[in-house]
């Protein structure tokens, strides 16, 4: 006890408690109040139906998000989203041990304060439940352990230097100190971390191929490619890659022609888009979104500014022996950092991504404007440092607070009793109906007769999207137990999970929303699987009084084959054509 009181004691340790507990706090709020989202709805099949994989997502995101269920034997999209909040407080105090080791501890504390207050850092991985979750926590698990393993020198000093010079003077550490690096047993255990962010998503690659690639071409590092370690280390990567492999290999390698390819192919049903220019400055404005701008644009800065000064020395064999300890550790940053964030936005001109994609590198270089950070302290003014981060910490949540009023009550959408100065966006033209009240959904049917009957006698529910199963399953556990599948040419996990022959001559409920009711091609193709399909009934979801969704709820009776999906696209597309 008398250790702990003296630990918090420090000034250092006590701001990283205050700030992980009042991010937890905020995150905890509003994991507790934000509707589930189209994707969480979707992992929480993949809990129903455990895997050693998954079409589209390796199987860490299955557990991290069964995690909450599981030890409290109830499932809300509370419960989802324990294993997130619990694990992001384990990925915040990683990256402040990474950045206390690499640059010393006010860049670890300064680290730690603006991946906290990033708000799609705040959501994305810290709030719902993501691939990105797992991802994270074992990316900065393996940034900690590479640190320890290339850098053993603990929190290295930064000389003091005159206030209104542009950079500090490098540190009195020449690179011959370090010469004599030999690669440990961390290498290995490099290999299962990195192994492990893979397990939590495809990105991980992205994440080993930055640390060959930093030891690739920085010569003190090479060694590593001739060591005993490395070897052990690479077969403990691919074991680690047991469930992935193991399952495609029984798959026909599904996860990766559908990532390498099936993924990108055009819909045949919509024109050709033209990426080129546009597409790029647009994923990079919403990547400064995301981060917010006043951190999307330092962060954008500091790395392109310190890209731009390891370049010489890698070009030129003579500055590249007099390369320091410190600018090694910006470019091991570096090199598992840009891959992702230049590499997905460069991508963006040619190819249609989404600029979340970009996140995980950005998550390692706010090591990078941690470290600036400390510089701007002792260059300007630590009040004005503070007042920067303070004030953006205060406006971004007072953002996200808005924003979750909104997506509850309605707080701008016109109409709505809850609304302030009658509301600005009508409830069709609001893309934050999106989120889906499914308490009103399961309200529904408990409140309709007609629905229970149908629930008693009917055999499975069907829907038209992969991304509604989820939901409508969530809304309907409590009331019964029915399979859900999904009818449709991108049926996903649907593909391994249902097994329509074993229905053929039974009862459906076919439920979905009202933008694919009035799409009669959809209805067309279910008519030659059924012999016979009928509306049933309609059950609004409202925000502020107002109708913001309508589900609809059809029987359909007497499955007449097993459902095909390839069968179906074609279909569409003579629907189409025709």
């Amino acid at each position: 006890m008398h250790k702990i009181q003296k630990w918090l004691s420090k000034p250092d340790h006590k701001s990283v408690i205050t700030i992980l507990a009042l991010g937890l706090l905020i995150r905890l709020i509003i994991a507790i109040f934000l509707t589930p989202g189209y994707d969480e709805a979707y992992y929480y099949l993949y809990t129903e139906h455990l895997d050693w994989s998954y079409f589209d997502h390796p199987i860490l995101v299955a557990l991290t998000t069964g995690f909450g269920r599981w030890i409290t034997g109830h499932t809300s999209i509370f419960t989802l989203r324990i294993g997130t909040l619990l694990l992001h407080t384990g990925s915040l105090c990683l990256l402040y041990l990474t950045g206390t080791h690499l640059f010393g501890k006010k860049t670890g504390v300064y680290t730690l304060a603006i991946a906290s207050i990033i708000p799609m850092f705040q959501v994305a991985f810290g709030t719902i439940t993501l691939p990105d979750c797992p991802l994270i926590f074992f990316w900065t698990a393996s940034l900690y352990c590479a640190s320890l393993e290339f850098f053993p020198l603990i929190d290295p000093p930064l000389p003091p230097f005159k206030r209104g010079e542009c950079d500090p003077p490098l540190p009195p550490f020449k690179r011959g100190e370090f010469d004599n690096y030999s690669p440990s047993y961390k290498i290995a255990i490099l290999g299962i971390l990195t192994g492990l962010a893979c397990l939590g998503k495809y990105h991980g690659f992205l994440l080993a191929f930055g640390i060959l690639l930093f030891c690739l071409i920085n010569p003190r590092y090479r060694c590593v490619f001739r060591s005993k370690w490395a070897i052990i280390g690479i077969l403990i990567f691919f074991i680690t890659l047991f469930p992935i492999w193991f399952w495609n290999a029984n798959h026909d390698w599904i996860t990766f022609k559908f990532h390498l390819g099936e993924r990108f192919e055009p819909d045949p049903d919509e024109p050709l888009p033209s990426y080129k220019l546009p597409n790029l400055i647009g994923v990079f404005l919403a990547n400064i979104g995301y981060l917010f701008p006043t951190m999307g644009f330092p962060l954008w800065w500091v790395s392109l500014k310190t890209l731009f000064k390891q370049i010489p020395s890698f070009l030129n064999p003579h500055k590249a022996e007099k390369r320091t300890i410190l600018e090694d550790q910006q470019w091991f940053i570096l090199s598992v950092s840009l891959p992702l964030t230049l590499g997905f936005t460069l991508l963006a001109y040619f190819q249609q991504i989404l600029a979340t994609w970009a996140m995980p590198g950005f998550w390692g270089l706010t090591l990078l404007l941690g470290q600036q950070t400390v510089i701007w302290t002792e260059k300007y003014s630590r009040k004005k440092v503070k007042l920067w981060l303070k004030s953006t910490a205060i406006i971004v949540n007072i953002l996200l607070f808005i924003a979750l009023l909104h997506v509850t009550t309605g707080t701008f959408q016109k109409n709505s009793q809850y609304s302030l100065f009658g509301g600005f966006v009508s409830a069709k033209n609001d893309p934050s109906t999106e989120l889906l009240d499914i308490d009103q959904l399961r309200k529904g049917f408990e409140k309709s007769d007609l629905l229970q009957e149908y629930l008693q006698k009917t055999d499975f529910i069907f829907t038209n999207t992969y991304y509604l199963g989820g939901l409508i399953d969530m809304a309907l556990r409590p009331i019964t137990t029915l399979p859900i599948a999904c009818f449709s040419d991108d049926m996903r996990g649907y593909l391994f999970w249902d097994n329509s022959v074993n229905w053929v001559g039974k009862d459906g409920l076919y439920i979905t929303l009202e933008r694919f009711h009035n799409k009669p091609k959809i209805m067309n193709d279910y008519r030659t699987y059924f012999t016979e399909i009928r509306e049933l009934a309609t059950i609004p979801l409202r925000r502020g009084g107002v109708t913001t969704e309508v589900f609809y709820i059809y029987s359909a009776k007497n499955l007449t084959k097993a459902y095909d999906p390839l069968k179906s696209s074609q279909n569409s597309k003579v629907n189409s054509q025709n």
